[in-house]
């Protein structure tokens, strides 16, 4: 026999039916967002399940490190590891670098430049004009400590590729008159390695080249925005700072306009 209940108690029923569904979404959206831990054990649709649950975990971690909200990290989450890797060889990646360049090319090319050749603009090397992607696939993408030595050896090889986007806008820049500055983390005594990668990448002028001397302290901040007023104080305008980095971009003088490369691999301070 079927239940008949008053058309007055069936307003109240679904409410609450929505409230719950309502409820459980939120919580599960909540879980996904937090989860800071890896999955453990089961198969099938259970690990489907857990998977997506790390992947929106990454995804919300690697925006906190965009952003900038998250500093003063070491290493990413071993759990977003595979996510990381994913993100770097996939087509998000891609076209994160593309909007990132087409903006800088927009702004840049709106600009009324006064033809002196005094407008600079400058970039970061590495992972901005050049990519290491090939050293971070080696070395889990981030996940395991950083190495000094593998790394400076595969700087002294001279084999970093280029990153497409950044060197398409390098090109227009050029065509626009404005010089284009490097100033770089690399140390001073790595100079002849980073012309040779530069040049060979496809960046083949620049007004200057600076390297930092292997005498200043590990603080990235204070050696670039120290070299930024230099450029200022010899007479040049900052129109465009790029950096994979925040500590690329911050500290005065910035530049007119600033512009970060996606990278989650790592962070520098």
């Amino acid at each position: 026999m079927a239940l008949r209940l008053p058309r007055d108690a069936l307003v109240p029923l679904l409410v609450l039916l929505l409230v719950v569904v309502h409820a459980t979404d939120a919580t599960q959206r909540l879980e996904m967002v937090t989860s800071s831990a890896p999955a453990r054990g089961g198969t099938g649709a259970g690990t489907t399940s857990r998977a997506r649950v790390a992947a929106s975990s990454c995804a919300s971690w690697r925006l906190g490190v965009e952003t900038n909200n998250i500093r003063a990290w070491y290493s990413i989450p071993a759990a977003c590891r595979g996510y990381v890797s994913d993100y770097m060889f996939g087509e998000q990646f891609r076209q994160d670098c593309a909007v990132v360049a087409r903006e800088a090319a927009a702004y840049a090319e709106g600009l009324a430049l006064a033809g002196d050749g005094r407008e600079a603009w400058v970039f970061d090397v590495d992972d901005t004009a050049l990519t290491n992607l090939p050293y971070y696939a080696d070395t889990g993408f981030g996940a395991e400590p950083y190495n000094a030595t593998y790394f400076e050896e595969y700087v002294a090889n001279a084999t970093a590729p280029a990153l497409p986007e950044v060197l398409g806008l390098y090109g227009k820049l050029l065509a626009l008159g404005i010089k284009v500055v490097f100033i770089t983390g690399r140390h001073d005594y790595e100079r002849e390695p980073t012309v040779k990668n530069l040049r060979s990448a496809g960046y083949h002028t620049w007004e200057k080249l600076v390297l930092k001397p292997s005498s200043l302290g590990s603080s990235v901040v204070p050696y670039k925005s120290g070299e930024r007023q230099k450029l200022v104080d010899a007479g040049y305008r900052i129109v465009g700072n790029m950096g994979d980095q925040w500590s690329d971009l911050v500290g005065a003088p910035q530049g007119d306009r600033t512009f970060k490369v996606p990278d989650p691999m790592y962070y520098v301070a």
